[in-house]
């Protein structure tokens, strides 16, 4: 594959998956903090505050899982060197 057509193929994958993580924090968040029937037209100080924390936590956890799932893909990929490697000296 020409790899400036597999650069694109990865940026449109991570947009693709930006907006899947948006409005899956945005449902997620409005089920938790905003009840179903509607008072008022506005956001209640109460209702802020909680969308506030559930997306910071959101997110939180969602660069924590991306750190490690990058870590865990090094230790596979130095992992797979090494069986190669001494697959190849044997």
């Amino acid at each position: 594959m020409d790899p400036l057509r597999a650069q694109q193929l990865a940026a449109e994958l991570e947009v693709e998956m930006m907006a899947d993580m948006y409005n899956r924090m945005t449902q997620a968040c409005h089920r938790k903090c905003v009840p179903p029937l509607y008072k008022e037209s506005e956001l209640s100080k109460g209702e802020c505050v909680c969308l506030d924390r559930c997306v910071a936590k959101y997110l939180e956890v969602h660069e924590r899982m991306g750190k490690k799932l990058t870590e865990l893909s090094l230790q596979d990929e130095e992992l797979l060197k090494r069986m190669q490697q001494g697959s190849g000296s044997a």
